[in-house]
């Protein structure tokens, strides 16, 4: 399964906006696309940044989507006054253990590692952190995109509210840094953010 995010960095007031958009208007227009699984949204009203992501049964589903979707990225991006930033993934990981509510935050980890070790990578976090994040409370979800030919991931860590997230990234954050330590892998950003939509429907693979 694939997926595409669209990034943008803008204007705060704007947000609610372009949630009211992405809900109402472009959500039904790709429910309507062949190959279309679901879309998400995540975003920090104090700095204007937001990501939507939309999730594909196969990388030509998301090929064949790219024209149609033009139209509604570029609503998207001026409805926040931003240039969105494209990257294609592949949805590489998925444990779910209960939908996110209403107020649930997201942690995005954005990280770099060698092309040829990055399947390996996935295997020790699946086997080693994943069952660590589900063991603490609060927890909603893990997912983890990659760019294979880029050594690119992109992990989102969900929880039912900010106090469960901060407190879970507080007591991981020692194996998380030991982990990148041992595996090569270096985190190149790293934010959290408002689960605003909950719609990627993505199966679990774990």
């Amino acid at each position: 399964m694939y997926a595409r995010s669209t990034s943008f960095h803008g204007d705060p007031h704007r947000i609610d906006d372009a949630i009211h958009y992405v809900r109402d208007k472009a959500m039904p227009a790709l429910m309507g696309m062949d190959g279309y699984v679901g879309v998400s949204m995540l975003a920090d009203r104090g700095s204007g940044r937001c990501i939507i992501t939309s999730s594909w049964d196969d990388v030509a589903a998301l090929h064949r989507s790219a024209t149609e979707m033009r139209g509604m990225r570029a609503r998207a991006a001026d409805i926040l006054q931003s240039p969105p930033e494209l990257h294609e993934w592949r949805i590489a990981l998925l444990h779910r253990v209960q939908a996110s509510p209403p107020g649930a935050r997201t942690r995005v980890t954005w990280a770099r590692s060698d092309p040829a070790r990055l399947d390996r990578t996935l295997d020790a976090y699946a086997e080693t952190v994943v069952p660590r994040l589900a063991d603490l409370p609060g927890f909603c979800s893990v997912s983890v995109m990659t760019d294979v030919e880029q050594g690119r991931s992109a992990t989102a860590v969900t929880y039912v509210d900010g106090a469960t997230l901060d407190g879970a990234t507080t007591h991981l954050a020692p194996l998380l840094e030991e982990f990148s330590r041992k595996l090569g892998s270096e985190v190149t950003d790293d934010a959290p953010f408002d689960l605003v939509l909950a719609h990627l429907r993505v199966p679990e693979t774990v």
